[in-house]
């Protein structure tokens, strides 16, 4: 993976570069949510999907690599009155706890193959029987739009890629398609995505 000093220095402008609010598939997700339990987001920027998972009443963990956005994801869980824990981690060089987790939210994080690769094994041994995934990212038709995402075809999800990287968790839900985004300044309009929810059995 690259240096995270770029990202430090985006998240280090001063405004939520993808809005406070959670994005709106894990929101539409929490039906699913256990009333109690572990919570996981990953690459989860300035907090706004881990505070939204801790407000749901979970025990929540927010992973990011840049140390800027887990101070700003701090200072955001404080501001909105929940517990949260914030930690700067190398997520494809995460010492990953076994059987831990019941939701955890993948949003927006595009990563090299093999890291992605790493992760998801992580995230399939992070996950308690019964255990939720629900991820959300850029699929290739976005390539040309500026409504987000990389540049770099290899880090969008196909849904191959994500029957390679989930196939050993029980898919749920699984879709591309348009969106339309409003999740702060590098989120704006419509999108295209792919949307999933897998379970550990």
């Amino acid at each position: 993976m690259s240096t995270s000093l770029a990202w430090d220095e985006r998240y280090g402008t001063g405004e939520f570069l993808f809005g406070d609010r959670p994005n709106d598939y894990l929101r539409a997700q929490s039906w699913r949510f256990p009333a109690r339990g572990r919570a996981l987001a990953l690459g989860d920027g300035e907090g706004r999907n881990g505070v939204f998972l801790a407000g749901c009443g979970l025990d929540t963990i927010s992973v990011d690599w840049s140390p800027v956005a887990v101070a700003r994801a701090a200072a955001l869980a404080r501001a909105r009155g929940v517990s949260m824990q914030a930690e700067v981690a190398d997520l494809a060089r995460w010492d990953w706890p076994a059987s831990c987790f019941d939701v955890v939210a993948w949003i927006f994080l595009h990563l090299p193959p093999e890291d992605r690769a790493a992760v998801a094994a992580g995230v399939v041994r992070a996950l308690r029987p019964g255990g939720l995934l629900v991820l959300e990212g850029f699929s290739p038709a976005q390539s040309g739009r500026r409504s987000g995402g990389p540049r770099e075809a290899a880090l969008l999800w196909t849904r191959a890629a994500a029957d390679a990287a989930f196939g050993a968790l029980t898919l749920l839900e699984c879709t591309e398609g348009t969106v339309r985004l409003d999740e702060g300044p590098k989120h704006q309009g419509e999108a295209e995505v792919l949307r999933g929810v897998w379970r550990k059995a």
